[in-house]
């Protein structure tokens, strides 16, 4: 069953004839909303799915607390404004006016921003706006029952409260006194300075009104029947809005989650004082982000909002990824090709869906991410950033080699994810794209015998003849080694000469050792851009060598940078090869169990020069061990890769961590220390056999 269905299911359950269940979450619009507050949103969201196809009524309650107090201003914000909004410290973000002057204020802009994208994803959401809500005196009366309970509710708060362990108990009582006697559950913003630095001085026997006093030096009589400029602490006004709203289930975050957080307080104070059975709550991971590479990196000042994530993903694969994983689970946004294999595992899903042969666990998890007025059109994402590489993303050209490779896609089918494919490709793997030199590859032709240079010459006048198909030109590219080579024509030795011509021939042309599919590269692209480039009967122009001399230096800095970050002994004589030990039996060998493991955190620890802490996700639960690779790997390359490790390896301590098991990795002299990695496409938990 779907985790989203459990929780449904226990929902109802709980209030079997509710007519319609109330389903919340919430976000201050302190800045960009972050893909990680995204779950906050998609939990209940699935949810309501759920409770809908139980036959329930159910809507998804979206709180915008804008009323929230302004904590600090946000990097992008402070590059527009410099230090000029610090006055706003204190300030609910619903009065402090726009930076960039495109909305009504600050809180409207990041709004608009975030319930723009939603638009995108099909989700309807029914809003509650905190400032509209306080502001109007909806609360008025839940603010005066919190007054006038506020030394319950500081007992309560006090509870989760740690001792300080140096104090005597008659120092922890007066404490405990002097904060309970200051202590009040609501804060007033100033209406000259307009933030919540306030202090109540006094209230009156009926709770109704107050005296306060500000930092900026005001000071004033404020009114709670008759004013509204006020606002509940957090762990108050969350349950507050819980009976306000009727809400039958809201998740939160792990912090929330924890045993002396938010939600913990929270369910307390709604049931002892405002006598409401707290909502189903479900905690949930952070998200990870994999692979930020090329030009995009969190040192670019990247905004990881629902509208970046959207043009590197569908939205319904992004909806898939929150479905498909338990809100306990993290998992990752890839940057780097994983991005790929997800693309794929979506697709595999969506057409297993389709042809009828899913499982009733895929079949929803699907259900949850498919979005009204939208088909999904499943041409693979790693063809697309192969061909479009090829041939610069020229659509009539992508047609036309899509039509001849049996696969004929259009632009109809692959328009909504092309775009995405050339920005993964320019902005997240540069590495990727294969573009042709400009200049004859001297250097590497110069080292080739004379077989070779006899291969490329018969390549280049091929080519520069024309005529050919797409088939003929791959038979082409498998025979011309077969003239150069005739002695090995049917011999099973010619494989790993034409393996070494298809080498030469993208050294000459990408100066990579490999590339996309070398018939589609040599065929998709107009040979008068790269004909030129095989063509080595005449000798290196001086241009030629000018502009080689300027790309050499290039290279030696990036080279440079490199060995600036490769850690671990440079590369020696290999070891000598080790006999093979004594047989064992496959009895001896079943005694290990090896398993696949991803792993969630990599540290350095002071204590040890040589080991890093490795958190695992074995397939239960997660473990940790301690490995001597710090000289070889720096932790933020190791995390959400996955390795093979020994888990029935009796626990070990290591510098004073327990260290639970070993990963497999190959030693030499040659290499250093290298860890096995496993394919991402492998569960967690896996064996190895």
């Amino acid at each position: 069953m779907h985790w989203a269905e459990e929780i449904a299911q226990k929902i109802i359950a709980r209030n079997p004839d509710k007519e319609v269940y109330v389903c919340a979450a919430g976000i201050s619009p302190s800045g960009s909303v972050h893909i990680g507050n995204f779950r906050d949103v998609a939990t209940p969201l699935f949810v309501v799915k759920a409770l809908q196809r139980a036959g329930k009524k159910a809507k998804l309650l979206f709180s915008w607390d804008e009323y929230d107090r302004c904590r600090k201003i946000p990097a992008n914000v402070r590059e527009v404004v410099g230090d000029a909004y610090d006055k706003y410290i204190g300030v609910p973000y619903v009065d402090i006016p726009d930076p960039w002057g495109t909305h009504e204020n600050y809180a409207k802009h990041f709004e608009a921003e975030f319930l723009e994208a939603m638009k995108q994803f099909g989700i309807e959401l029914d809003c509650r706006y905190q400032a509209d809500m306080y502001r109007s005196g909806a609360y008025t009366d839940d603010i005066i029952e919190a007054l006038k309970k506020r030394n319950e509710i500081f007992e309560i708060l006090d509870s989760f409260k740690t001792k300080d362990p140096d104090k005597t108990p008659e120092e922890l009582k007066e404490e405990h006194d002097r904060e309970k006697e200051a202590y009040y559950p609501v804060s007033i913003f100033c209406p000259v300075c307009h933030t919540d630095f306030t202090t109540i001085t006094g209230l009156s026997e009926d709770c109704t009104e107050a005296d306060y006093t500000c930092r900026c030096g005001h000071s004033g009589h404020f009114n709670f029947l008759k004013e509204h400029e006020c606002k509940l602490g957090w762990k108050v006004d969350w349950p507050m809005r819980w009976r306000y709203e009727g809400v039958d289930f809201e998740p939160g975050g792990k912090d929330h989650a924890a045993p002396t957080g938010s939600y913990a307080n929270a369910k307390i104070i709604s049931k002892e004082i405002f006598g409401y059975e707290a909502p189903i709550f479900q905690g949930y991971e952070f998200i990870g982000i994999k692979g930020m590479t090329g030009k995009m990196s969190s040192s670019s000042g990247l905004n990881l909002t629902p509208q970046t994530l959207l043009k590197l993903y569908q939205p319904e694969i992004i909806l898939w990824l929150y479905s498909k994983t338990d809100p306990t689970k993290a998992f990752d946004f890839c940057f780097d090709d994983g991005i790929l294999r997800q693309y794929f595992e979506f697709d595999k899903m969506l057409n297993d869906c389709r042809q009828g042969v899913a499982t009733e666990a895929i079949r929803t998890i699907m259900a949850n991410c498919l979005i009204d007025g939208r088909e999904i059109k499943t041409v693979p994402m790693s063809l697309l950033v192969q061909l479009g590489s090829i041939v610069d993303f020229n659509v009539p050209v992508l047609e036309t080699v899509f039509k001849k490779i049996n696969t004929p896609y259009t632009y109809a089918d692959f328009a909504d994810r092309l775009e995405r494919a050339k920005f993964w490709l320019e902005e997240c793997a540069p590495d990727q794209v294969n573009k042709l030199r400009l200049t004859r590859n001297f250097e590497h032709y110069n080292g080739l015998d004379e077989r070779e240079r006899q291969e490329i010459s018969l390549l280049h006048d091929y080519i520069a003849r024309g005529g050919y198909t797409l088939d003929e030109l791959n038979t082409a590219l498998y025979d011309i080694p077969k003239q150069v080579y005739p002695e090995l024509a049917d011999s099973k030795e010619l494989r790993p000469i034409q393996g070494t011509f298809f080498k030469n021939v993208y050294k000459l042309l990408i100066d990579k050792e490999q590339g996309p599919r070398l018939y589609l590269f040599l065929y998709a692209i107009d040979s008068a851009k790269y004909v030129a480039l095989l063509d080595f009967s005449t000798p290196q122009t001086e241009e030629e060598a000018k502009i080689d001399a300027q790309g050499d230096e290039q290279t030696a800095e990036e080279s440079c940078q490199a060995d600036l970050q490769t850690q671990g002994e440079p590369a020696g004589e290999p070891d000598p090869v080790s006999p093979v030990k004594e047989q064992i039996t496959i009895d001896d060998f079943n005694t290990l169990d090896l398993r696949v493991c991803k792993i969630l955190k990599a540290e350095t620890l002071r204590k040890s020069n040589a080991c890093l802490k490795l958190t695992l996700f074995d397939g239960i639960g997660e473990r940790v061990i301690m490995s001597s690779i710090k000289s070889y790997y720096e932790p933020q390359a190791l995390v959400g890769r996955k390795i093979i490790v020994v888990a029935n390896l009796k626990p070990n301590r290591i510098c004073n961590v327990n260290s639970q098991g070993m990963l497999l990795a190959a030693t030499n002299n040659a290499c250093g220390c290298k860890v096995i990695f496993v394919d991402d496409s492998v569960p967690e938990g896996t064996c190895i056999h």
